[in-house]
């Protein structure tokens, strides 16, 4: 059995990246995590190149200004188009004579590797600062080539447009939904229900697919309000970051755009946010995400228990009626296997809570820590006078 020392052991992480998924997963499995892959979009090459044959026709036939590498990726794939064309050789010689922007450390690489050099890169690897920063130039009759990642980029284009550029949009590829949004369909719902402690984004596309596959099952606002409140999104930067930021779900972001770095970042946001530390009968017991850590030891506990355990963690050794218990178990699923919102339970379910409180003894492994007040309810085995005194000296 795990003792738990990973600092995300217990806790269940949504990876929803289309490109190096598997290196993300094993960042943080390595840390202890459970992983639920739901890979939100895919990367698509374009399947007829003549737009992007045009485009790179368009910049050996006269000279370029500005160049704007957004990805490693995108930057090497033209490259390897133009040279299917013949047209490598031109090429580079145009972008020797150009400003190149690389947008981050990635595009920065390949440029070097094709034998050139960047003018400038973002410090925050973002195509705001990026287009205020050739706005600072006189762009009147410049002509300006942007390499897209994925989608178009209105703001900048229609920025240096506007500001007097030729622009030639360089379309290296695109995203697209993934072709079976099951996995994606099942995260959603899981976030929905409390099962899944923190869902990563790598890119703003796998963002809005994600809210659209949960917005199909009617899941949208649910899930942006678990996002909200105990379901952490964590976001490789700013611009993946944008779209929930402006529906108010806080984000938990790297200071520089890589996965290490994403996984560090949430190694130290999630369990500040999903675990609590009691001291019950003696022994310190932690809950964690869809896990507690008893005597040393990582004990996972099934969601309808570890929505048990937290309800009577609120108030640690105080008695928590049975009836109260009841609005705390996970939502049941609807016929269509979507999760209902939680809702007023007859009666008779007090013995779907008598059945949790007894999954979660054996759970547990520990007499004593659940305790019955007969005729009133459950308790953890705290005293609630220390309890109460610890938190007024932690609130002073």
């Amino acid at each position: 059995m795990s003792t738990g020392s990973e600092p995300l052991a217990g806790f269940a992480v949504g990876v929803t990246a289309a490109r190096r998924h598997e290196e993300l997963a094993t960042l943080l499995e390595r840390r202890g995590a459970r992983v639920v892959l739901a890979p939100a979009i895919r990367l698509v090459p374009l399947a007829d190149d003549a737009e992007l044959l045009e485009a790179t026709r368009a910049c050996t036939e006269g000279p370029l200004d500005h160049v704007v590498a957004t990805t490693g990726i995108g930057f090497r794939a033209w490259l390897e188009a133009a040279d299917g064309h013949g047209l490598r050789d031109a090429l580079v010689g145009r972008l020797a004579g150009a400003e190149i922007v690389a947008r981050g450390p990635k595009a920065r690489g390949a440029i070097r590797s094709a034998g050139l050099r960047e003018a400038w890169s973002p410090e925050s690897e973002g195509c705001a600062e990026v287009t205020r920063h050739l706005l600072g130039k006189d762009l009147a009759g410049a002509r300006v080539a942007v390499q897209l990642y994925g989608e178009r980029q209105p703001e900048l284009t229609g920025a240096l447009r506007a500001a007097g550029a030729e622009v030639i949009e360089i379309p290296v590829y695109r995203w697209s939904r993934i072709e079976d949004p099951s996995p994606l369909r099942r995260l959603a719902g899981q976030a929905v229900a409390g099962t899944i402690d923190a869902i990563t984004f790598t890119s703003a596309p796998a963002v809005a697919a994600t809210l659209a596959v949960a917005a199909e099952d009617g899941l949208e606002e649910a899930l942006l309000e678990a996002m909200r409140t105990h379901v952490v999104a964590a976001c490789v930067g700013p611009v993946t970051a944008r779209a929930l930021t402006e529906h108010g779900v806080p984000t938990v972001q790297p200071e520089r755009a890589r996965l290490g770095a994403l996984v560090r970042a949430l190694v130290t946001d999630l369990p500040r946010r999903r675990s609590r530390r009691l001291s019950v009968r003696g022994t310190s017991l932690e809950l964690r995400g869809h896990a507690v850590v008893l005597d040393g030891q990582l004990r996972p506990i099934a969601p309808a228990p570890m929505a048990i355990l937290r309800a009577l963690a609120r108030r640690p050794g105080h008695v928590v009626s049975r009836a109260e218990l009841c609005g705390a178990l996970p939502s049941r699923p609807a016929g269509n296997g979507v999760p209902r919102g939680r809702e007023a339970r007859p009666q008779a379910d007090e013995h779907a809570v008598e059945m949790a409180v007894a999954r979660l003894r054996r759970g547990l492994g520990r007499p004593g820590i659940v305790e019955t007040v007969v005729k009133r309810g459950y308790r953890l085995a705290c005293d609630p006078r220390l309890v109460d005194r610890l938190a007024a000296g932690a609130g002073g």
